[in-house]
């Protein structure tokens, strides 16, 4: 995996981003299975204010919508392929743009430097910091 946190900066005023006038707060949140990704992200919904979004729920929601794109992604996941990054960045901006908050915590993205610069051109946004979880390989044993 990339470097996330070292990417270079891209310029970002307010007013650029996809939600208009408002300071967009966005967190990444990485870590293997069993890191505890969910745990933490719920902590900090409820103790910060954040909104968790998840990549994977999201791919998952369009799948079980039943949309053209839903059906692209089932095809992809089926035949082991990568969903494209604009595809996971435009279900990630449509959950930003229906929520009320300006507070994201985007867990299982992303995966990639690649991923990484598609979101910052695509939504404008700069990440805060990026969350990584790392879980020791006993403790991975002892809850696999």
């Amino acid at each position: 995996m990339g470097t996330v946190v070292d990417a270079p900066a891209v310029d970002q005023n307010a007013s650029d981003n996809i939600l208009g006038e408002k300071k967009v707060t966005v967190v990444f949140v990485l870590g293997g299975p069993g890191s505890g990704k969910g745990t933490q992200c719920a902590n900090i919904v409820e103790h910060f204010g954040f909104t968790h979004l998840s990549a994977g729920d999201l791919l998952r929601a369009e799948i079980k919508s039943g949309s053209e794109n839903g059906a692209m992604i089932q095809n992809m996941i089926k035949e082991g392929k990568i969903v494209p990054s604009e595809v996971t960045i435009k279900l990630l901006q449509r959950a930003m743009l229906e929520s009320d908050n300006d507070k994201f915590l985007i867990d299982g993205f992303p995966r990639n430097e690649e991923n990484r610069a598609a979101f910052e051109r695509v939504t404008k946004i700069l990440p805060e910091f990026v969350l990584f979880l790392i879980v020791r390989r006993k403790r991975w044993r002892d809850v696999y």
